[in-house]
């Protein structure tokens, strides 16, 4: 692929580190296995997300805590912040079966249960113009996708591609582009996503100068800079990390 004058850039912006109390006020199962949930509370006031790939941390305590350093004390694992206004915040949730702390919470918990909120600590913002997009990721990356493709101009170069386990596990993205799901269905995660990566040559590039967005079981960090190099595409004009990892409930992502 040529070399074109670049047209954006990834700008780190910090934020205040602030924690929140706040509860679960509704939930809406998107697809088997995938919820949404309305968190609700006068804390949210001022919350801030500026990047699509921001991570916020919820905390699960069992009952409303008294301190920072409690809530702080208290099992959590990190999410992207889908939308958000002066006194509600929408989380998505990737559940399989009762692993982990979150996604069983998320699944279950009873509506009016506490949760706490911290940060975003900081945000990745997209300045400037991509020439074209690739977004790419597995149910996790779901909520930064959707956040990502709300950038995109109409007529813009892009693909957005994530992997679920089934046809009957996909859910509605509003996206200027067709959405192309991948179906791993007894393999294990990443499994689909990786062929496709690894199936992308020079030629199969988005366009100039893509700003590309690639994020799932850890799995796909490998593959997923490979791409970047046959492409051609500046690390640091890209965003590929697992969001997880297999067999690690407190594995976190790295920002």
């Amino acid at each position: 692929m040529s070399e074109v004058k670049s047209g954006f850039s990834i700008e780190r912006q910090g934020l205040e580190l602030r924690f929140r109390s706040v509860s679960l006020a509704s939930r809406e199962w998107l697809a088997p296995g995938y919820v949404r949930v309305r968190l609700q509370g006068a804390d949210l006031a001022g919350f801030d997300s500026r990047g699509s790939d921001d991570h916020m941390r919820l905390f699960f305590a069992a009952a409303p805590t008294s301190s920072v350093e409690e809530l702080r004390a208290a099992p959590s694992r990190e999410y992207t912040p889908l939308a958000w206004g002066e006194d509600w915040l929408d989380v998505e949730f990737a559940v399989h079966g009762d692993e982990g702390v979150g996604a069983p919470w998320a699944a279950s918990a009873p509506l009016g249960s506490f949760v706490g909120v911290g940060g975003p600590r900081g945000s990745a913002v997209i300045t400037g113009a991509p020439g074209a997009w690739l977004l790419a990721g597995d149910e996790t990356a779901i909520p930064a996708i959707r956040r990502f493709a709300t950038l995109i101009p109409e007529g813009t170069p892009a693909r957005i591609v994530i992997e679920v386990l089934s046809a009957e596990h996909e859910v509605a993205i509003d996206a200027p582009v067709e959405v192309e799901w991948l179906h791993r269905g007894d393999a294990p995660a990443g499994s689909a996503l990786i062929t496709f990566l690894d199936g992308l040559g020079e030629a199969d590039a988005v366009g100039d100068d893509p700003f590309c967005f690639i994020a799932a079981e850890q799995s796909i960090v490998k593959p997923g800079r490979a791409l970047l190099a046959r492409w051609g595409v500046d690390v640091a004009k890209a965003v590929v990390k697992g969001y997880w990892k297999r067999g690690e409930t407190e594995y976190h992502a790295p920002h």
